[in-house]
């Protein structure tokens, strides 16, 4: 039973965490700058294993039960993701800034993590997939199996987000080019919009 529920808790949260998001796409970027991966890596994996035992041990039924939570942070982080969305585009829109995206100077690591902080916890749908989802996934399970699920989907998360920013490194000589960064910009700015557009309006 213990080894159903780890390997449950797993795939689970692999599939989930896998969809192409906001999160995932910052952290991709700051991969491939090769910038602050670690921190960023350990605030996403830390982020997803306090969310998902909220979910395990129950916190799911509080949000459920307090909407007005759930509609402020809708709010906040289609905001907040339609700012970066414009940040983005405009980094595309500027060609001869590109390779020194790439290379140069970046943010402080104080201004990354705050915007891989909030790209986690302003997300509405993190709450519903980790939390609500997964914490209904894991009820059936007794206590202990409850803490085995939980055990393994923060390992399937925390070795997604390795994967993600330190594999990121493999695909430099692609983004040597300012058109590849302009592509992996304007791809972010779409999503992102897409993603603020859709909170919107849910």
């Amino acid at each position: 039973m213990s080894t159903t529920a780890f390997v449950h808790g797993f795939t689970s949260t692999a599939l989930l965490i896998m969809a192409i998001g906001a999160q995932n796409a910052f952290v991709l970027r700051q991969g491939l700058r090769r910038e602050h991966v670690l921190p960023v890596v350990l605030v996403c994996a830390l982020s997803d294993a306090v969310l998902l035992q909220a979910g395990v041990w129950g916190m799911g039924g509080v949000l459920a039960a307090r909407p007005e939570w759930a509609q402020f942070m809708r709010w906040a982080g289609a905001l907040f993701l339609a700012g970066y969305a414009v940040q983005a585009a405009a980094r595309a829109l500027q060609p001869a800034h590109l390779l020194v995206s790439a290379k140069g100077p970046g943010a402080s690591l104080r201004s990354t993590l705050l915007t891989v902080v909030a790209l986690t916890w302003l997300n509405p749908h993190v709450y519903l997939d980790t939390v609500v989802l997964l914490g209904t996934m894991a009820s059936p399970y007794p206590q202990w199996g409850r803490a085995t699920f939980a055990a393994g989907g923060s390992l399937a998360s925390a070795l997604w987000f390795l994967s993600l920013g330190f594999g990121s490194r493999w695909l430099a000589p692609v983004f040597a080019s300012p058109r590849a960064w302009r592509v992996l910009d304007g791809g972010t700015a779409a999503t992102m919009m897409g993603l603020a557009v859709a909170m919107g309006l849910s």
